[in-house]
């Protein structure tokens, strides 16, 4: 795999709004597709979905030749999916339900080389280039390239929003809304005031600290895209490859039996 600069951390440094999307199906024609069309990022989901397997390698793989950001979703209470995840060649992870400091520190610890955390080496993965260029300099490039997203998903997260976002090693942080509101109450009802004042309130402390926010939006909802980017959302990721073809298939279904 080819050894670059982060295209997501890139684009959101140069001040651009970051476009991506999701991957359900684990078909690696899907994120392909998804880079050649142009978009910056995707995220694998291995949360919900089920695909502790040679499939997400091959989704993997699939990103880098397409030149999209491939940004696996791991499970929170296994720490060394973050490790295999990054020797697999993921441009970074998304770790679900971040609620303090010490848990993202523990996220970092396990994303990086010493001395930023706690990482084992390991060059015998495409990330390496199966040792043939390891060492110090794929270490080097892992640390400052290979992004560490926590998700704020949960309305406690709030009270330690700052020391959250103040964590050297994190990038930025990845909004859930559904679970947000979940935790706040109002469940599923992501435009509920309760929610859009805490996006905000995460924007502005990661404008402070310099990190980034990725939010969510359904297909196909534009106009929601242009309000969540008024707010400041430096990352937008346009629906899932399963929501956007069901919303395609029910709309032409509808339209051919009326």
């Amino acid at each position: 795999m080819k050894r670059q600069k982060n295209k997501l951390k890139e684009t959101i440094a140069r001040g651009e709004l970051a476009l991506g999307t999701c991957v359900y199906s684990f078909s690696p024609a899907i994120i392909e597709l998804a880079g050649f069309c142009g978009l910056e990022f995707c995220r694998i989901d291995n949360e919900h979905a089920w695909r502790q397997d040679q499939t997400t390698e091959d989704l993997l793989r699939g990103g880098n030749l397409a030149d999209i950001v491939p940004l696996l979703r791991v499970d929170r209470d296994n720490p060394y999916l973050i490790r295999k995840a990054l020797e697999a060649g993921a441009g970074g992870v998304i770790i679900p339900h971040a609620h303090d400091q010490i848990d993202v520190q523990q996220m970092v610890a396990a994303a990086k080389f010493p001395p930023l955390g706690k990482r084992g080496y390991g060059g015998l993965c495409l990330s390496g280039k199966w040792g043939v260029d390891a060492g110090t300099s794929w270490m080097d490039w892992s640390n400052q390239e290979q992004l560490v997203i926590p998700m704020i998903e949960d309305c406690s997260a709030m009270k330690a929003i700052d020391p959250i976002m103040a964590t050297e090693g994190v990038d930025g942080v990845f909004f859930g809304p559904a679970d947000f509101s979940i935790s706040v109450g109002v469940p599923l009802q992501t435009q509920h005031d309760k929610v859009i004042s805490a996006l905000k309130r995460v924007v502005d402390t990661a404008n402070k600290y310099g990190k980034f926010v990725i939010y969510p939006v359904g297909f196909p909802q534009w106009e929601k895209v242009e309000y969540i980017k008024e707010l400041g959302v430096h990352a937008i990721e346009l629906g899932h490859d399963v929501s956007i073809l069901r919303s395609v298939w029910q709309k032409s279904i509808g339209s051919y039996r009326a």
